[in-house]
């Protein structure tokens, strides 16, 4: 394993077997969202993307929770929770820098990612959960807009990853009502893939990442591509994409190994190629 300095205390990242974990680690605030923390995860995300040794990210969080979103009780001391001494336009670019290079990037992240749950995910939180691929969560956590609570209207993209995930009337009843969604729920749903107990959700997530890390790369970045140019997309748009890639893959070392492995009965060795 590799341990990977981040330049603060409340991101903690590892590389192990291709697998880059990155937990937000403020346990003490529930791993509520710091400008340290935002930056480093930009910065983290960003050298990920373009990292080849990086196969799969995992993104959880430090103790019992996930991620309660925006650290409300440092709003409350400044008495202003967004803007500050920036102007509203400088307040709204940042804004909408901060959640491109965060949540943007692990949805149009061209490898898979994975977010283990291991308590509430709420708010800015919840929509980085739902920015990833693929969600485990403790039987434990829970999940929450939390915005109407707190008086504001959703960031991070959650509005769009939760309306894909559940569709328009279940997604404006939980941002409208700021219900607690709990992982039998959020199962039923579709806001979780996985819920084991949680002793065993550290060692689930690793199990499914290194099953991904260990995949076809290549496919997987087109796939991905596939999958959220259909989410927004025209059919003949999606068949035309679809064509183009499976040609593409077609091409692959990655491709040509699996059917040599088809033909010989046994598990394929892909190498990302």
């Amino acid at each position: 394993m590799s341990t990977r300095d981040t330049g603060t205390p409340d991101l903690l990242a590892d590389l192990d077997e291709g697998v880059l974990t990155l937990t937000m680690n403020r346990p003490d605030a529930r791993n509520a969202l710091s400008r340290p923390m935002v930056l480093a995860l930009q910065h983290q995300l960003v050298e990920a993307e373009f990292n080849p040794a990086v196969r799969c990210i995992v993104l959880t969080g430090a103790g019992k929770g996930f991620c309660a979103g925006g650290d409300v009780k440092g709003m409350a001391a400044a008495g202003d929770g967004t803007v500050g001494q920036r102007t509203i336009d400088e307040a709204i670019h940042q804004q909408r820098h901060n959640q491109r290079e965060t949540a943007g990037r692990l949805f149009k992240m061209p490898k898979p990612t994975i977010a283990a749950i291991p308590g509430p995910a709420a708010g800015a939180g919840l929509a980085l959960a739902l920015a990833c691929d693929l969600r485990v969560m403790a039987s434990t956590a829970i999940m929450t807009t939390a915005f109407a609570r707190v008086g504001f209207s959703g960031d991070y993209g959650g509005t769009y990853f939760m309306t894909q995930l559940v569709g328009a009337g279940k997604a404006r009843e939980l941002f409208l009502l700021s219900e607690r969604v709990s992982a039998e729920e959020a199962l039923r749903i579709g806001l979780t893939n996985w819920v084991c107990p949680p002793e065993a959700l550290v060692d689930r997530a690793r199990e499914i990442a290194r099953r991904l890390a260990a995949g076809p790369t290549v496919a997987y970045r087109y796939m991905k591509e596939n999958l959220n140019r259909a989410m927004a997309g025209e059919v003949d748009e999606c068949l035309d994409l679809e064509a183009t890639h499976q040609i593409h893959t077609g091409q692959t070392e990655d491709h040509r190994e699996a059917a040599r492995a088809f033909v010989d009965k046994r598990e394929p060795l892909f190498k990302g190629r």
